[in-house]
């Protein structure tokens, strides 16, 4: 089916109180567990890449955006659910700009070393190109904290409601990532949500809200951030550690044929065995989101 509309895909999570999940992938194997994980639940889902990722000017081998432009955009039309397509979190202006017109219907513009006046400035410059292409803006007010790094610079910073419902309004976007004690790349534990901020902003925010950082938050929690508005929640960390236990398993039990390995499909291709272990851990956090079958 087509790619599914954010706004629309976002408007029927708010009318039925649930969220979408956003489950990152970083090739093939992965998008194909996370769709497969959406249509055995029946689920809409947002597919996508991270663009601070892929414009990383530390890659050995510079990343062709296109690419994943078709890929991801062919797997959401093929795909029996709806699906979303975002070029998530990418401080380059010129890499998201890219995106917009190729092939992906959320593009994210996140840089957390830019003052709030320059993110005012540079968000609502991407939303007057996007929106004209068709395309929805998420943007980020408050950065999250780093779950691997003991560095104070990396401490984050809670979003503030009324700056929020200002910086909403000044650039236009389609949905607010916030920062209410969810924290990036947490690789074990869960914790808590500030609730009662996460409530203070959904009441003066018009538009959608999203949690990053769905890795390391407690079930309670986010089924309570939710209920408070949240329409989106990004999981990343989370699948990378079951695709890679995957993989290392497999690749240990197995023996020195490369076919069987890599390409063949069967039990000991290891690439099939991060391609189950990605839809299993989607199918493991899909329902505290509510949007099991959710798919019309």
């Amino acid at each position: 089916m087509p790619l599914a509309p954010i706004n629309e895909m976002m408007a029927s999570a708010r009318r039925g109180g649930y969220a979408v999940g956003y489950f990152e992938s970083w090739n093939l194997e992965s998008l194909q567990g996370v769709i497969d994980a959406a249509e055995a639940s029946r689920s809409p889902m947002i597919i996508g890449f991270n663009g601070d990722f892929l414009s990383g000017r530390e890659r050995i081998a510079p990343e062709r955006l296109s690419w994943y432009g078709s890929l991801g955009r062919a797997a959401a039309e093929s795909a029996t659910v709806p699906c979303g397509f975002i070029f998530n979190e990418c401080p380059d202006d010129d890499w998201v700009r890219a995106a917009v017109v190729s092939g992906f219907n959320l593009v994210m513009l996140a840089d957390p070393s830019a003052s709030y006046e320059d993110s005012v400035h540079r968000v609502s410059e991407l939303s007057r190109f996007a929106h004209a292409h068709g395309v929805a803006v998420e943007a980020e007010l408050g950065v999250l904290p780093c779950g691997t790094s003991d560095d104070p610079s990396h401490a984050g910073s809670l979003t503030d409601p009324e700056q929020a419902a200002k910086f909403v309004e000044a650039t236009g976007i389609d949905l607010l990532a916030v920062s209410v004690g969810n924290v990036h790349i947490r690789l074990e534990g869960a914790g808590g949500l500030d609730l009662d901020r996460l409530d203070r902003i959904s009441r003066r925010v018009k538009c959608g809200l999203v949690l990053h950082g769905g890795t390391g938050v407690e079930p309670e929690a986010l089924r309570a951030a939710v209920g408070l508005g949240v329409v989106k929640v990004n999981f990343g960390t989370y699948l990378k550690q079951h695709y890679l236990a995957a993989v290392r398993k497999a690749l240990a039990n197995n023996g020195a044929d490369p076919h069987r390995l890599l390409g063949i499909g069967g039990p000991d291709d290891v690439l099939t065995a991060g391609r189950l272990a990605v839809r299993d851990a989607v199918l493991a956090r899909i329902d505290l989101l509510g949007c099991s079958g959710k798919a019309s």
